[in-house]
């Protein structure tokens, strides 16, 4: 299987080229992602605990999903496609909010994104693929800025930032 190539952006989210995957986090190039967030009718965003054996941030605590957008995909079909994969469900998006961060990890990558985020809605429980997923949970959006702020060891590193700098362009109530 040849490995996940990511697509090279510069600081305006201009694509500048492709690079495999691991590669690219080795060498901590910008590279173009996304977030998910998916929300019920009770305003409780779906948290996924990654998979004990990603290659980094195993067993943490994040948003409904995450990855990194295709070659001519857009963010909204590059969002549903990864839902899908990760999580088992498909559900409208909408993009909110896009931000460049850079978080290193105790293994020697480190993660230079420009990360889109987009949030969506859905009732139901996922089908989790448990390559991807260990678990998953259903919580208030308060409850997790509070266990972030409590616990923040227990969850990603791009997962506080977008809740410690972009909090309300998540918070689908207001």
């Amino acid at each position: 299987m040849t490995e996940e190539r990511v697509i090279l952006v510069n600081e305006n989210d201009e694509q500048v080229g492709t690079m495999p995957k691991m590669e690219a986090h080795e060498k901590a190039l910008l590279h173009r992602a996304f977030s998910v967030f998916v929300f019920n009718d009770k305003n409780e965003l779906m948290l996924q605990q990654r998979a004990k054996h990603k290659y980094h941030s195993p067993l943490l605590w994040t948003n409904t999903c995450c990855s990194h957008q295709r070659v001519g995909e857009s963010n909204i079909e590059a969002g549903k496609r990864r839902l899908m994969e990760e999580m088992g469900f498909v559900t409208d998006l909408k993009e909110t909010i896009s931000f460049i961060y850079k978080a290193p990890f105790d293994n020697g990558l480190t993660e230079h994104e420009y990360d889109h985020i987009m949030v969506g809605h859905y009732n139901n429980e996922p089908n989790i693929n448990p390559s991807e997923v260990e678990s998953w949970k259903w919580m208030p959006l308060e409850n997790v800025k509070m266990d972030i702020e409590s616990h923040p060891e227990l969850y990603t590193a791009w997962f506080k930032i977008i809740f410690d700098k972009f909090y309300e362009h998540i918070n689908i109530t207001k």
